[in-house]
């Protein structure tokens, strides 16, 4: 069997599980005969079983079964289809290939949103980081005519955040600054044979876990912040959280509250802001006073 075939099985079958629980593997082949991939053809045991091994070595996803329960099979860890991980982002994506590729006789019907590759760049620091090298880069920033002097960086991890590429990069000692780098603001990037070393102890996922976006000051302490959100907003805000620390902590007429705790640094005003009047900063005082402060310059300019 193709891989591709393979993979739109695994797809298949976590998606099942996942949509109606615990189920037999009876119960999971009656709704396996029902789609167009299985021709008629029930999943063996054996074939469930590799399809159960595969699935968690590459998403990290445990299919068991229990045995007390008349034998059904269940995803025992669901927490890591909540986790920012490449395994889930791998997961959803394939997902969504698997529905694209049963539907070309409504692909002119299907719209999607375009995603910069930043293709070449992408794939040399992508390939740094796996031989452990550094790279030199020359960098334009916003506002700046021409691109920075060549230099020279320490490639940690990449992330992909509200349609950009961006790349986490260290100045080599005795510097040693963390910054990052916007990919479609890269004039040019090279792969050098200078070695550096990665930290073991580093964690990406939780240089950002504070933060909103890819904005990290740590001089801006992480806060308590509640946000009122009013008639239909209440819906979207719990269907998309702003962060995932969100929690819903009260109700009214009308309205829900949510807390986050975060670094509310700027780029975290630009949600508060696109929600109008549907959405309302409670605490801390001084974010309130900020997300006034700039409605009100907005409504100046249509004066």
């Amino acid at each position: 069997m193709k891989s591709y075939a393979l993979f739109q099985e695994y797809i298949w079958l976590v998606n099942t599980i996942r949509r109606y629980g615990r189920l037999t593997l009876e119960e999971i082949n009656d709704r396996w005969l029902d789609t167009e991939m299985s021709e008629g053809q029930p999943i063996a045991r054996s074939t469930f079983n590799r399809h159960r091994d595969a699935i968690l070595d590459m998403f990290g996803i445990i299919i068991d079964c229990d045995r007390k329960d008349g034998f059904r099979y269940y995803i025992y860890n669901e927490e890591v289809l909540r986790e920012e991980s490449i395994q889930n982002w791998m997961l959803s994506t394939l997902s969504v290939n698997s529905v694209l590729a049963e539907s070309k006789g409504v692909h002119d019907r299907i719209l999607l949103e375009q995603i910069p590759s930043d293709g070449e760049n992408l794939h040399r620091f992508i390939d740094a980081m796996k031989r452990g090298v550094r790279i030199r880069v020359n960098y334009r920033r916003y506002g700046a005519e021409a691109s920075n002097t060549s230099m020279k960086l320490d490639p940690y991890f990449v992330r992909l955040f509200n349609r950009r590429w961006y790349g986490l990069v260290k100045f080599p000692e005795p510097t040693g600054n963390l910054f990052t780098l916007a990919f479609d603001r890269i004039v040019s990037l090279e792969v050098t044979g200078e070695k550096f070393s990665y930290p073991k102890d580093f964690d990406p996922a939780g240089w950002f876990r504070d933060c909103y976006g890819i904005v990290r000051d740590p001089s801006e302490p992480v806060e308590k912040v509640v946000v009122r959100a009013f008639g239909k907003e209440v819906n979207y805000l719990r269907d998309l959280p702003l962060h995932h620390s969100q929690k819903e902590v009260g109700q009214g007429e009308g309205y829900s509250d949510f807390e986050l705790r975060l670094r509310p640094t700027a780029d975290f005003f630009s949600p508060l802001l696109a929600r109008g009047a549907a959405l309302k900063v409670l605490e801390p005082q001084w974010l309130a006073d900020e997300i006034r402060r700039l409605h009100q310059e907005s409504f100046e300019l249509y004066k």
